[in-house]
């Protein structure tokens, strides 16, 4: 048993928690990492690190981090095709386990102290501290950050589980192939296929020596997303012998509880997903770090109601960016091929759409700014 006190416990080692872990550590917060797993740690994803991303991070990201640079993305949509590209950086392509490695020592290069291969059981909440039960001992702190991820039963001690359709399941898999041969296929850019699921897509990243490819959609919609992934990577004559991961991905933009008197929840966990691509790393890392700000302040202040404020610092930040993505989602895969049409005629509304992944970009502008010129140009077309 350890019955060394922690200013703050955070459970999960994943992009929010050691980001909460960095910001913490900074801030001279005494803070414990516990880790399921040992680091570097496999993790299905596309690995897409978007600009908004970036912009979070104190530290810039070492170039041996990046597979490759993304400048252009090719969306399909039945027999249809969009491509575009730009002339600056929309998006970098990483592999997650290093990635995730290279975040994690980040944070423990700041002095807080990480526990490998130890599973949190359950922990129980105090009037004056949290304890925190795992496989190996017992562990307090004055707060408690969760950052589990989606899998994990942690966080609805929190929050209500989500119904089947408020999150999503996602299929990944890694197919080999040479660089020269993913530079005839795709090079820097993303392919995506709308149509492949509801509120969903497949998708085609470029990697070093790999794609990644993967397929999701809302759980109540896609039935069997092995046999969809199967399907995708013939269609694309990409190979199918290679091992599928599944995982889950909380719809982003609904209101979620995401705190108790002494417990925060941050990253996936607390269902900070962008409905519309499906990224979470950017919103994992800034919840992370106002997560771990918010507790420092209250430690400073004494003032335990400024918990509450975490709703109004998520809201402020990107909650309303989580909220329009889901309305834009819905409004796609109810009409795609009008959006489609949409897209691909106009190439200003194709131009603004790619430009969502920026860090001074978000959907509220990107749909204010879009709505007024749809209806001139269905007339347009409809007076051909």
């Amino acid at each position: 048993m350890n019955n060394k006190e922690y200013d703050l416990i955070i459970i999960g080692a994943g992009p929010s928690g050691s980001s909460a872990a960095r910001r913490a550590g900074q801030m001279n917060l005494n803070t414990l990492i516990i880790e399921k797993e040992k680091f570097p740690r496999y993790k299905p994803c596309g690995g897409a690190i978007s600009e908004r991303a970036r912009s979070y991070l104190d530290f810039d990201l070492p170039d041996n981090l990046i597979n490759r640079n993304i400048f252009g993305t090719k969306i399909h949509y039945k027999d249809n095709i969009i491509e575009k590209h730009k002339d600056y950086r929309l998006a970098s392509l990483t592999t997650r386990s290093v990635f995730d490695n290279f975040l994690l020592d980040k944070a423990l290069e700041t002095g807080v102290t990480l526990k490998q291969e130890e599973k949190v059981k359950n922990y129980i909440e105090k009037s004056d501290h949290v304890e925190v039960i795992t496989d190996k001992g017992k562990y307090t702190s004055k707060y408690l950050i969760v950052a589990e991820g989606a899998v994990g039963n942690l966080k609805y001690k929190v929050r209500a589980r989500d119904k089947k359709n408020e999150y999503g399941i996602c299929v990944v898999t890694e197919v080999k192939e040479e660089n020269s041969n993913i530079d005839k296929y795709i090079k820097n850019a993303i392919e995506i296929h709308f149509g492949v699921a509801n509120l969903g897509y497949g998708w085609v990243f470029p990697h070093d020596n790999y794609f990644s490819v993967g397929v999701g959609g809302i759980a109540k919609d896609i039935k069997h997303p092995k046999k969809i992934l199967s399907e995708f990577l013939a269609q694309r004559n990409l190979k199918d012998s290679c091992k599928f991961s599944g995982h889950l991905i909380p719809v982003g933009g609904i209101k979620r509880t995401l705190i108790s008197s002494k417990v925060i929840l941050v990253g996936d966990a607390g269902g900070f997903i962008d409905t519309f691509t499906g990224e979470g790393i950017a919103y994992s890392i800034k919840s992370g770090q106002i997560a771990a700000e918010l507790v420092s302040e209250i430690l400073k202040t004494n003032d335990e109601n400024n918990l509450k404020s975490y709703y109004s610092r998520i809201e402020l930040e990107f909650g309303s960016n989580l909220r329009y993505s889901l309305i834009l989602s819905k409004i796609m895969h109810r009409m795609p091929g009008l959006c489609f049409d949409i897209f691909t005629k106009n190439d200003q509304i194709l131009n603004e759409f790619l430009n969502l992944s920026l860090p001074d970009s978000s959907y509220k502008k990107f749909m204010a700014w879009m709505v007024p010129r749809v209806p001139l140009f269905i007339l347009k077309n409809l007076l051909k």
